[in-house]
């Protein structure tokens, strides 16, 4: 059984990320379970100065 660079090619069946709950998007990790892009359940909301979020139109 051969082992490292040859076996990581085999870890493409399973999805690491399904649909988040909150912000719709498919970033919610499956097992560690928080979105990578709004930080729910941790965080009201994942939020970065560098990061430039639509605001919703009124």
């Amino acid at each position: 059984m051969t082992r490292g660079t040859p076996s990581m090619g085999k870890h493409n069946k399973a999805h690491t990320h399904i649909r988040c709950r909150k912000c719709g998007k498919n970033s919610l990790h499956r097992r560690l379970h928080r979105c990578a892009s709004c930080g729910w359940p941790d965080a009201k909301w994942r939020k970065y100065n560098w990061i430039k979020r639509s605001v919703p139109a009124l």
